[in-house]
C-alpha cells in the first residue's frame, strides 16, 4: 500500500491578513505558536498600557481632544513596531515554509520590507505628531486624532517605503545586468 504524500502550503497573503487582524495571528497560522504568543502578548501589553482601545473609542465618537488626552504615547509608539514586524515576519515565513516543503532552498531576499518599515515610521509620526499639523484644515480635522493620523500616515509611509524598495531593487537588477554584459 502506497502512502500519499501531503505537502502543506502556507499562503503568504493569508499570513499577512491574519497579522493585520492581530499581531501574532499570522505566526499562529504559520505554526509558530510560541513566537506568535510572544508577539500577541507584546501587542496586548502595548495596547493596554497605551490606552489604545479607549483612544479608538473616543476617536470613533469624534472626540479627538479626549482621544489625545487618554493616549499614553510612550507605550503607544511600541504598537506600530510590533504590528509591522508581525506582518513582515509572517509573510516572509510563509514563503520560507513553502520553499522548504518543496525541498528547495529558501530565497535570500525578503519581501515587503520597505512597506513594513514605511508603515511603522509613518504610524509613529502620525501617532506622535498628530496634533501639530491638522488643526487649521477643517475638512481633514479628523487627522487630529492619533488613531486616524497614525493610519493615514502609516499607509502613506508604507506606500512610499514600497516604492523606494522597488526602485532600489530595479537599480540592483540593472547593475547586475550591466555587470553580466561586461563580463
Amino acid at each position: 500500500m502506497k502512502m500519499e504524500q501531503h505537502n502543506e502550503f502556507k499562503s503568504p497573503v493569508a499570513a499577512l491578513l491574519w497579522s493585520l487582524t492581530m499581531a501574532g495571528f499570522g505566526q499562529f497560522y504559520n505554526g509558530q505558536y510560541i513566537f506568535g504568543f510572544i508577539l500577541l502578548m507584546g501587542e496586548f501589553t502595548a495596547n493596554v498600557l497605551s490606552n489604545l482601545n479607549l483612544t479608538i473609542h473616543h476617536t470613533f465618537h469624534g472626540d479627538y481632544l479626549e482621544a489625545h488626552r487618554v493616549a499614553n504615547y510612550q507605550w503607544g509608539l511600541f504598537y506600530p513596531s510590533i504590528y509591522g514586524f508581525s506582518i513582515w515576519q509572517a509573510y516572509n515565513e510563509a514563503i520560507i515554509f513553502n520553499y522548504r516543503q518543496e525541498g528547495k532552498k529558501p530565497p535570500r531576499e525578503t519581501y515587503l520590507t520597505g512597506f513594513c518599515i514605511g508603515l511603522v515610521v509613518g504610524m509613529n509620526f502620525g501617532i506622535y505628531w498628530h496634533h501639530h499639523f491638522w488643526d487649521e484644515f477643517y475638512l481633514i480635522r479628523f487627522l487630529t486624532s492619533p488613531v486616524y493620523n497614525g493610519l493615514v500616515l502609516g499607509m502613506t509611509g508604507g506606500l512610499i517605503g514600497h516604492l523606494i524598495e522597488k526602485w532600489i531593487k530595479s537599480r540592483e537588477i540593472k547593475r547586475e545586468m550591466k555587470n553580466n554584459k561586461n563580463k
